[in-house]
């Protein structure tokens, strides 16, 4: 794992220093501590910084073909590359180091572009033809791994990061309907990013710029369900567990120790089980708990780890680290709002004290339709759909009167407010509390271009058949990229860990499109086919355990331990959040949630990130907005 970024300027006169490229890799020195290199060719230099992982000593990059016409740098994992490499071999290629970076080269020397076909792992590299004055871009197929550019009218930048094209450029203003993204959804989703004129290459693309050509942009694989109900519910569950098995065996190629997250979900316990199967020796896991029984899943972790006999590990993460959240905001680049970044952050600092690999159970809710909003939409759609919306008044009156512990459980609420329900799926924040938050005029300056277009647009351009695989589709092209992947990435990478996600494989994942979606959600049972293909390695208390997710206990924190913090900061007069949000919304805000009246933490926590990032982004220099 690595952190790669350059500059191609447009004009092929233009002589690209090293000290550029100095200045742009600086910042992602964690993200490769082990190694540091660079190549120029005129007007295109590359910088690269390494994780070694795989052939310690001769895995140096920039890294080159035969005749040195060819320069790649590969941030990632090629899984394959041995089979590959084998098959280059046999066609006349030499090699001269026993890197899966070097696969790439010659792969794509043989097939030009469509080499991104053959590809299993993540990936995101760079290739620059010396002959035809060509750079070829790529991510893998779901995006674990991050690719950032932009295109001015003197150079293209790009990097694993922002922080790398930022030290290239003037700091851009913001782009608002992106902030409004975000206030949506938590993070910014799509090829956009906080910053105007900073864009991700979107999962499963590939991009070529020549020179006095703008840039090429093509898809080489899409997100296909094309169920095949010939299959019995049986060969189902043993496909599953052929193929996942496959997925984890690849992903436990490494010259370095090698681990695995546990959190004691059905996921993270599948894959740990798996990687105890094939291995010789005990496998290394690591844990994060809290203190707030309701969040803390030790000790179905502790099941996992004593079953398969582990070397388990555990981290107690409590209300003050909170004090990391400055350097949760620099390690982002832009707002992200989902707090289990703070977990997340933790378990790779501590897995990193022992391991440089850890595989993770990423994945496994989207491509098995695991969350609890496929159900409850589920229910509403057929609710009203049998109805015709005979009961929505009815119900919206009964409401009132329920009990408020009967009201938490939302059945008369999103069975009366279908509208509100499905806004609460495509974002956070709803268009009209946004539109009671922001600033008099700011809304208004939207024109249309709200955050839930962006899933609006994914569901109705779904090709899937079924209501279930629309839905996992807008969360496989949004949340799962944006905001899971991204946490993890930038997580790991801050604490130079490498984290591999097999139920992201590419072929397994295509396995499951084929799987239809009667068995994924089943009589209100999410995961149902992946539950009953892992009982043979799982207790049953894991397999019937209810969801938590990988929360943090904000709404307590932020009533006791937190409060005079956020006194301090988003409910203050200083805060660069009054330039875009009215303080008396803020402050209600914050009061309604200490009063109990409702749970408002997610909210609060979306203000409380985005005012550290303005902070530290000087949002006076940021503001396009008049």
């Amino acid at each position: 794992m690595c952190g790669i970024c350059g500059i191609l300027a447009l004009d092929k006169l233009e002589q690209i220093q090293q000290s550029e490229l100095q200045k742009m890799v600086d910042p992602i020195i964690h993200r490769g501590p082990d190694d540091e290199g660079f190549y120029i060719d005129g007007n295109l230099g590359f910088a690269f910084r390494r994780l070694s992982i795989i052939d310690l000593h001769s895995g140096h990059q920039p890294l080159s073909n035969e005749d040195g016409t060819l320069w790649i740098i590969f941030n990632g994992e090629i899984y394959n590359f041995q089979e590959l490499r084998q098959d280059l071999i046999a066609k006349g290629h030499k090699f001269k180091t026993s890197t899966d970076t070097e696969t790439i080269v010659h792969l794509y020397e043989e097939m030009g572009e469509q080499c991104v076909t053959r590809l299993r792992g993540m990936f995101a590299f760079s290739i620059w033809d010396s002959k035809s004055r060509t750079l070829f871009c790529a991510r893998d197929r779901f995006g674990i791994k991050p690719f950032f550019y932009h295109l001015n009218s003197r150079h293209f930048l790009f990097g694993s990061e922002i922080k790398n094209i930022l030290s290239q450029i003037n700091r851009p203003s913001i782009d608002f309907s992106v902030l409004d993204y975000y206030m949506a959804f938590g993070y910014t989703p799509a090829e956009e990013t906080i910053y105007e004129g900073i864009r991700k290459l979107p999962p499963a693309h590939t991009l070529t710029i020549k020179e006095g050509s703008p840039p090429v942009i093509r898809k080489y694989w899409d997100i296909n369900f094309q169920p095949d109900y010939s299959i019995s519910e049986k060969e189902w569950e043993e496909k599953i567990n052929f193929k996942l098995k496959e997925a984890v065996r690849l992903r436990l190629i490494s010259d370095v120790p090698l681990g695995a997250f546990l959190s004691g979900g059905i996921d993270s316990s599948s894959v740990v089980a798996l990687m105890s199967e094939i291995m010789d020796q005990p496998v290394k896991t690591f844990s994060i708990g809290f203190a707030e029984e309701e969040f803390n899943e030790l000790p179905q972790a502790r099941l996992i780890a004593e079953r398969y006999q582990t070397d388990h590990h555990e981290h107690i993460v409590e209300p003050e680290s909170i004090d990391i959240l400055p350097m949760l905001v620099k390690s982002y680049d832009e707002p992200f709002a989902d707090s289990s970044a703070i977990p997340t952050y933790f378990v790779s600092k501590f897995a990193r004290e022992h391991v440089t690999v850890a595989l993770s159970g990423d994945g496994g809710d989207e491509l098995f339709a695991g969350y609890d909003h496929y159900k409850k939409l589920v229910r509403v759609r057929n609710f009203h759909n049998y109805t015709g919306g005979l009961f929505v008044s009815p119900l919206k009156i009964l409401h009132q009167y329920i009990p408020l512990s009967v009201k938490g459980s939302g059945i008369t609420y999103y069975m009366s407010r279908p509208k509100e329900t499905f806004g609460a799926y495509f974002g956070k924040w709803q268009e009209t509390e946004r539109a009671q938050a922001y600033r008099p005029g700011l809304w208004e300056q939207l024109n249309g271009n709200k955050g839930e277009s962006v899933k609006k647009k994914i569901l109705l351009a779904s090709d899937a058949r079924d209501f279930i695989s629309k839905l996992q589709e807008v969360d496989m092209r949004t949340w799962l990229v944006d905001d899971i992947l991204t946490k993890v990435d930038r997580a790991s990478m801050k604490n130079s860990l490498e984290v591999r996600v097999p139920i992201l494989d590419h072929e397994f994942a295509e396995l499951t499109f084929k799987i239809p979606s009667k068995f994924k959600l089943h009589q209100n049972n999410g995961k149902y086919i992946f539950k009953n293909a892992m009982k043979k390695y799982l207790p049953e208390e894991i397999i019937s355990q209810k969801k938590k997710g990988f929360g943090v206990p904000l709404k307590k924190w932020f009533k006791k331990d937190l409060k005079d913090y956020l006194l301090q900061n988003i409910h203050s007069s200083n805060s660069p959040l009054n330039d875009y949000f009215r303080p008396d919304f803020v402050e209600k805000l914050v009061k309604d949630h200490e009063t109990g009246m409702r749970d408002l933490n997610h909210k609060i926590w979306t203000l409380v990130f985005l005012n550290e990032w303005l902070v530290q982004n000087n949002s006076e220099n940021l503001s396009s907005i008049s």
